[in-house]
């Protein structure tokens, strides 16, 4: 069953005008997963950064690379959802190179350890198989049976 987006995105508290993943290539929940972001020309965040030599801000690189953690996180089929799952650390990151515009970056996500509501995943960035990003994340979010909120059972 090939994975879907917007299904996982569900999971994640961005809305869609922040959200750096246009495609889900694998999953496996709870595990790792791919995924991929194609920066295009008329993105907003672009027009300042860099004008005449455009890039994409290299936060916003660790951002699509936290976004496919917790979608990968939040699929766990043992785990219920975190709520307002946040990127709360970040270690050992290294931007390694520029993703300028009409470039697809190939993002990958694997999930470390877990410990009640806090997640730490490594994650990399690939533009034309060159490594552009390499970090290890933290995220943290709410149980939702300790935010009131009624897990069904």
């Amino acid at each position: 069953m090939k994975p879907n987006l917007e299904e996982a995105l569900n999971h994640l508290p961005h809305g869609p005008e922040f959200r750096f993943l246009d495609r889900l290539i694998e999953l496996s929940p709870g595990v790792e997963g791919s995924a991929e972001f194609t920066v295009r020309s008329g993105e907003y965040f672009l027009r300042g950064h860099f004008p005449g030599e455009p890039i994409l801000p290299g936060v916003l690189l660790i951002e699509a690379a936290a976004q496919l953690a917790g979608v990968v996180a939040q699929s766990a089929p043992d785990q219920f959802p975190l709520r307002s799952l946040r990127l709360t650390a970040l270690r050992q990151v290294k931007i390694l190179g520029a993703v300028v515009p009409g470039q697809t970056v190939l993002l990958h996500a694997r999930i470390v350890g877990r410990l009640g509501e806090l997640i730490s995943a490594d994650a990399q960035a690939f533009v034309e198989d060159k490594l552009v990003l390499s970090a290890n994340l933290s995220l943290s979010g709410t149980a939702a049976e300790s935010a009131g909120k009624s897990t069904g059972t």
